[in-house]
């Protein structure tokens, strides 16, 4: 799965707007001061953000180390085709 660094900052903003916009409707009902309702959807937003993006960098990391190609000989000849799980009955 690769995922380019523009698409995940656009996913990581939309994902931590849409918490954000959800605190803030549930908070809005809630009978709490309106600086307590902004401070909490700021950090709710924040927080989202963070977390998405330290997900994206763990997930780039388990990934790279993760993609080592298997080399297969047939006749003196290496191939680097994925191993299909049909083709294990064959052996």
């Amino acid at each position: 799965m690769y995922i380019s660094p523009r698409t995940a900052l656009f996913r990581n903003v939309s994902l931590a707007v849409a918490n954000g916009t959800i605190t803030l409707v549930i908070l809005l009902i809630a009978p709490l001061g309106l600086a307590a309702v902004i401070i909490n959807t700021i950090l709710i937003t924040v927080a989202t953000y963070a977390v998405g993006t330290v997900s994206d960098s763990i997930m780039k990391w388990l990934s790279s180390t993760s993609q080592q190609a298997e080399l297969f000989s047939s006749s003196g000849k290496q191939s680097l085709r994925r191993p299909d799980f049909r083709d294990w009955d064959r052996r």
